[in-house]
This record gives C-alpha cells, sequence and structure tokens, in this order.
C-alpha cells in the first residue's frame, strides 16, 4: 500500500522498509533456537485433586533450558527501587498459574472457556538468533475451550502480546466448524509446528502438555498424555499455585496492592516493564501500534482501551480481538 503514496519520493523509502521489515519479522518469529542437551526437562504443573473442571484441564508447560532463569515459570512480583519507584519482576521462585473461566455463545451452541496463564522473567536480546520479542515479564496464555457436554474441543494458545496465536481442534470438535480450508497437516506457526488435531483418548486423567521453546517461550509442540506419564525419568516436576486471574489487579506492594498493568496513560492495560524495542523499532509502522508487541492485560476492552488484537492488520483490530473470542473465532474462519 506505501507504493501509492502520492509523495512520490516517499515511495522507495517506505518499499525499502518494507522489505527489512518483512526479512527482520521472518528471521526474528520463524527461527528455531536449538534445544540444550539435558537429561529432563521440568513440568510446570498444578498439583490439585483435579475435582473441578479447572483443575482437570489445567494444562502442564514442559521447559526446556531450565538452567537459565529466564526459561522458568514465576510469580508477577513487585519491588521499591531506591528512588521510590516501582519495579514489577518475576519471582521464579514462586510459579503461579491465573485462572480465568468465561462462557461465550456463537449462533450453533454454548461454550465454557477455561483460561491459563503463566508469566517468565523475559525473553533476552540475542543478535544471532535475533530475539525480535526481547523484553521483559513476557507470559502466554492456554485456552481450553469445552461444549456443553463438558468436552475439550479447542486448544487455543498466545503469547500475552496477543502473537503468535495457535487454535488447534480436538477429535469431538464437530467438522463442520473447522475453516473451510482446514486441512488435517501440521500447524505451521511462524516457524513451529503444531499437531493438526488432539486426541483426547478415554484414559483417566488427561493432561494436555504444552512444550516451549527455550528463550523465546514458543510453544512447540502441544500433546495429551496420561497422569502417569508424566511419572517418568524424563521429567521434573516443579508444582505451581492456582489464582485468580483477578489477582495480577492487585499485587501486594509496601502494605498495599498495585496492578501488574499501567492504570493510565498511553500504556494502559499493558504489562508494567515489558515494552518491547526491537518490534516497536520494526513493527510499529505496519501496526499503527506503537506499542505492538508489549505484553497486556487479558480483560474487558471496554475498561483497559487495549483490545487484545491478534492480527497486525489495524482495521482488523478489533475482529481479531481475543476477548471477544466468539468473533475471534469467527474472524479466523472457525465455524462453531
Amino acid at each position: 500500500m506505501y507504493t501509492r503514496c502520492r509523495l512520490d519520493s516517499s515511495a522507495p523509502f517506505f518499499r525499502w522498509w518494507g522489505i527489512v521489515v518483512i526479512t527482520v519479522w521472518f528471521w526474528g518469529c520463524a527461527h528455531h533456537q536449538p534445544l540444550p542437551a539435558e537429561p529432563y526437562q521440568l513440568a510446570f504443573r498444578t498439583h490439585a485433586a483435579q475435582t473441578s473442571p479447572r483443575e482437570k484441564w489445567s494444562p502442564v508447560f514442559i521447559v526446556y533450558g531450565h538452567s537459565q532463569v529466564y526459561n522458568r515459570i514465576g510469580r508477577p512480583s513487585v519491588a521499591s527501587e531506591e528512588n521510590g519507584e516501582q519495579r514489577v519482576f518475576i519471582d521464579t521462585e514462586d510459579p503461579v498459574v491465573y485462572f480465568l473461566e468465561r462462557t461465550f455463545r456463537t449462533e450453533k451452541a454454548t461454550y465454557t472457556n477455561f483460561i491459563y496463564r503463566v508469566h517468565f522473567p523475559g525473553t533476552p536480546y540475542s543478535l544471532i538468533p535475533f530475539n525480535l520479542s526481547a523484553g521483559k515479564n513476557v507470559g502466554i496464555i492456554v485456552v481450553v475451550t469445552v461444549d456443553a457436554d463438558k468436552r475439550p474441543v479447542l486448544v487455543t494458545t498466545v503469547h500475552t502480546c496477543g502473537c503468535y496465536k495457535a487454535i488447534v481442534p480436538t477429535q469431538y470438535l464437530r467438522r463442520e466448524a473447522l475453516p473451510v480450508n482446514w486441512k488435517k497437516a501440521p500447524l505451521k506457526v511462524y516457524g513451529e509446528k503444531l499437531p493438526p488435531e488432539l486426541e483426547f483418548e478415554g484414559g483417566p486423567s488427561p493432561r494436555i502438555l504444552v512444550h516451549l521453546r527455550p528463550g523465546v517461550h514458543r510453544v512447540m509442540d502441544l500433546e495429551v498424555r496420561p497422569e502417569h506419564y508424566l511419572s517418568s525419568e524424563r521429567f521434573r516436576e516443579i508444582p505451581m499455585k492456582m489464582e485468580s486471574m483477578s489477582l495480577l489487579e492487585r499485587l501486594p506492594f509496601d502494605g498495599t496492592t498495585t496492578s501488574f498493568f499501567h492504570q493510565e496513560g498511553v500504556l494502559k492495560g499493558h504489562v508494567k516493564g515489558s515494552v518491547k524495542p526491537l518490534e516497536t523499532l520494526f513493527m510499529s509502522l505496519i501496526s499503527l501500534d506503537l506499542f505492538v508487541g508489549t505484553d497486556k492485560a487479558y480483560s474487558d476492552t471496554t475498561e483497559t482501551g487495549n483490545p487484545f488484537y491478534t492480527s497486525l492488520k489495524p482495521w482488523r483490530r478489533e475482529d481479531s480481538n481475543m476477548w471477544y473470542f466468539a468473533r475471534f473465532l469467527r474472524y479466523w474462519g472457525w465455524r462453531l
């Protein structure tokens, strides 16, 4: 669209910048950081009795490169700097998964979303491989969508900036609800390949395993396994607490509380300390968002004024807003 600019003298600049952005985007988003040689991986999981749906569908996060603190899940926390300012960070000594339950309706049925959110200290800066998403306090959301018969029909994963969205159906989803051109082939997500469908077998206590690429925290695999699978020597379990997502608005600080998110100004609705300078530099022009890539709240957009959009097209910001899940699915071609 930039080549149509009336200012002919600026058109070469936009063409050049477009080439740079596309190159950086694919280099920074689609690279594969090698997996370290490790005798085991950490399995971050809740140890509740699984007596409720929120416990039953709580995913297990499989972490590679666990010797690096930035690869570990933690608790959003606040400390006071010497100048009295707040410093928001992720305490990896106390891992927690935040939970939210929401119901949504389509023209055909009613569904329930079990929503799980975790955070890491950050994504490190790196030139080779180039980490476009480098920054602090990054996170991932996993959404398990359950139908009226309490069967999981979709598993959706997304970073808390709204990027790297993936929607994976299960065998319980009606075939007519799939996108028109859906094929049972590996789902390609910026260099990662996820399964085209998740199979929930009839055995007891199936668990969703979310495998995370080290450094960038990309979801590099999803699978469903029975509970006893986690008892193998391949894993070392790390227990996580499960807490209400609303507690992110009330982090303890100096005898009172403060929000994990900015409450006013141009950064309202974004995670404190999470601005991504490289994404701002390379992606803000095409997205028309100065804080593109900055992690944000997953909450009512009418209150935050900050849509949880999953498309870089500025004119599709509301259509792709994941908070309005039925509209979000419809935008991406799903026909639930």
